[in-house]
This record gives structure tokens, sequence and C-alpha cells, in this order.
């Protein structure tokens, strides 16, 4: 058992004397949502806290920044994401967004307040004199779309001089004030397909007459899914769903189009380079006996995060020191995607699980309008990053 007393630990009161600004930096985030590489008021907001804190911030070009705190090579670095979804909030808060159509429905504010509160502890300690060596934050645009910010970020070469790098995710199926981790893939891979079908149409009656697109429509729904099952490995967990059909305007006549779209997920990213080139192909030959013309946009996305063991160690050993043992938990792989797997693909690194879900209340879901995470989980964020941090600088200075 850990007999330490987190809530007396030195980061721990640093965290005690900024949560206030904190609380106010999110909820004016959350209140002025901004869409994928749309986040202006956002990343102004970012750097007018930090360039306060005595911080160099980089505007990074069009939106996002990043700021180093500390001297010397950089011992790690921390990745935020900062956009926000099309959806209508639904919470009912007094900082509700209040741009139309718009709202933090991810908990991003969450994540980039966290991110915030590093990186002004840490140049508390910097003022003190107790940072011995050089931590990089960086504040991403656009995680949502794909491809996603990630690849701009890379492309700028802020990870360059990078050796490392954690995120975190909210969960609000975690309590707030506890943390899952696991070490290898944590999320998914994920490509958009959109596929149009054109063909003759014609009336209900005569469907020998056409090509039908509806009915063309219908075996795809069923049989790509089932095919890709029998083609991959099923340890790679390839998924398939629709989430789009559109077809036809009348019970009577057989229409001349036809629309879908959906998402291909894998847990395993060697399978989801494999299952990307089948599934076009498999989407054709299924559509072939109809005689209708198929246009299809595949766009992929993003591989699975995977999770380095020494990454994950070192966020397990920080969480365990400031928020308890009992507080880490393992967590399971997620089917969502996300875009920090281009990080982890090009250097070693781990996202862990924050929970944002009130002890005893209701369990939300992502992207949903109602996703009120517990502001608790903010405090939990900023103690667990700043002391892997901390860590992962005395790692690199031999102590």
């Amino acid at each position: 058992m850990n007999d330490r007393r987190p809530d007396r630990s030195p980061v721990g009161q640093l965290v005690d004397v900024l949560l206030p600004e904190l609380i106010d930096f999110r909820r004016a985030v959350h209140r002025n949502p901004e869409l994928s590489f749309a986040e202006h008021q956002t990343t102004e907001r970012i750097l007018a806290t930090l360039r306060a804190a005595g911080l160099n911030p980089v505007a990074l070009e069009g939106t996002g920044a990043y700021v180093d705190v500390g001297s010397g090579p950089i011992a790690i670095g921390l990745r935020a994401d900062i956009d926000a979804l099309p959806i209508i909030e639904e919470t009912g808060l007094e900082y509700a967004s209040q741009v139309e159509g718009v709202a933090h429905s991810c908990g991003h504010d969450i994540h980039t307040t966290v991110m915030l509160g590093v990186a002004l502890l840490l140049r508390r300690l910097e003022e003190a004199g107790e940072l011995h060596g050089r931590v990089r934050v960086i504040f991403q645009p656009a995680e949502e779309k794909m491809p996603g910010g990630a690849q701009a970020v890379i492309a700028a070469g802020v990870l360059d001089e990078v050796p490392r790098i954690l995120a975190l995710h909210c969960e609000p199926r975690i309590d707030a004030g506890s943390v899952g981790t696991r070490i290898g893939a944590i999320t998914s891979a994920s490509d958009t397909i959109k596929i149009e079908l054109t063909g003759r149409g014609g009336h209900t009656s005569r469907p020998h007459l056409t090509e039908d697109v509806v009915f063309a429509m219908s075996q795809i729904v069923t049989q790509v899914p089932a095919i890709l099952t029998r083609k991959v490995d099923v340890r790679s967990a390839v998924s398939v769903v629709w989430g789009q059909i559109h077809a036809g305007s009348a019970p009577n006549a057989i229409p001349g189009t036809g629309y879908l779209a959906g998402t291909m997920r894998c847990l395993d990213g060697d399978a989801w380079h494999a299952a990307g080139e089948l599934l076009d192909a498999t989407v054709r030959q299924v559509a072939a006996p109809y005689g209708v013309e198929v246009k299809l946009e595949h766009t992929r996305g993003v591989p699975p995060v995977v999770n380095a063991a020494s990454e994950t160690e070192l966020i397990e050993n920080a969480a365990r020191a400031e928020i308890g043992s009992a507080s880490v938990v393992l967590t399971p792989q997620s089917m969502g995607g996300e875009d920090f797997a281009w990080m982890t693909n090009m250097i070693p690194g781990a996202m862990f699980r924050l929970g944002t879900r009130a002890p005893g209340g209701e369990t939300y879901d992502l992207h949903r309008g109602d996703y009120i995470p517990d502001e608790r989980a903010i405090p939990t964020g900023v103690r667990v990053m700043a002391a892997a941090c901390l860590q992962a600088i005395a790692e690199m200075n031999g102590n």
C-alpha cells in the first residue's frame, strides 16, 4: 500500500495555488469553442496566459502553439488538443457554449487546461530554481479533423528535439481523481468511407429494367463488414459501421442515386493497412452484379495510439506518487481514433485516460451535447503530468 499523502506533495500544493486560474481559463475556453483549424481565439488565450507567466510561447502557422519551460535538452513533450466539435451543447451550464452549434463535447477544453496548468507549474519551479531540465508543451489544433493537426505539428518540426511524449484524454467512465492506463494499443485505427452509387432508376414493379441502387446499397451495408471479418485476422477486430444511408423519395420508385457513409476501425496497425486495401476492392466486388456505378471516397485516418511500456510506467509511477495507487486503473482499448497516434508512431509515447465522472454521479459519453466532465479532473491531470515531467527530467539527468 502506498503510504504517501498525495494531498501534501509539493506538486499538489502548487496545483492548489493555480487551480482558481485554471478553472477560470477552462470555463472561458468552454464558453468560446472553436472548430478544427479555426481555434484562433483559443490560441490567443493560451499565448496570453503563457506570456503573462514570463514564458515565450511559439505560435504555429494558422492555429496552435507550443512552449518550452526550463533549459537544456528537452526531456519530454506533452500534447494537448484544443479544438471543439460541431455539436449543440445541452448541458445548461452557466458557462455553456455561446457559439451556436459548436461545443467542447469531447473534453478538449479540459485537456488544454491541464497542459496549460503543467506549463504554469513548471514555470513556478523554474523561477524557484527547482527545474533542472526542459519540457515542451504542445497545444495542437484540429484533432477532430482528418487528416488532423498532429501531422501539421510534426511537419513544422515541433517534435524534432522531443525524445518522448505524453498525452491524456477525458474518460467519462472513470471517476474524477483516478486515471486509466494501458500498455500497447489504447485506441483504434479509424478511416472514413463515403460511397455514391448511380444507375438507371425506374418503377419498383419493374426492377429488372433498372440498376437497383437501393438493393446494391443493402448488399454493401451487410456483406462488406461480414466479408472483412473472414479476410482479416479476427484478433485485429476490424469493424465497419455505417452512419449514413440516403436514397429515394417515393415508395414505388427506384432512385437513380444512393449514398452511404461510415467508418472502418481496427485495433492493429498492420491489419489496418491490409484491411484498407481490401475494403475498397470488396465494395466494388459486392456492387458489381447489380451494374451500378460506384464512386468510392476512402479517407485513411489515423493508426492506433500504441503506448510504449516505458512511458506508460512513467505515468503510472507519477500517478501512484501523486494520487495514490488505488487511483490507477487498467483501461480497455477504445475503438475511437486519435491523431496522437502519428506522434507515437514517430517517438516513444503514451496516452492515459483522465477520469471525469463525478463519483457517484451520472456516466456520460463523449461527443454528446450533454457531456459534463467533473472539474476535479483538472488538478488530477496537472499533478500526474507534472510529476511525470519531473521524473523524466530526473531520468535524463541520471537520477
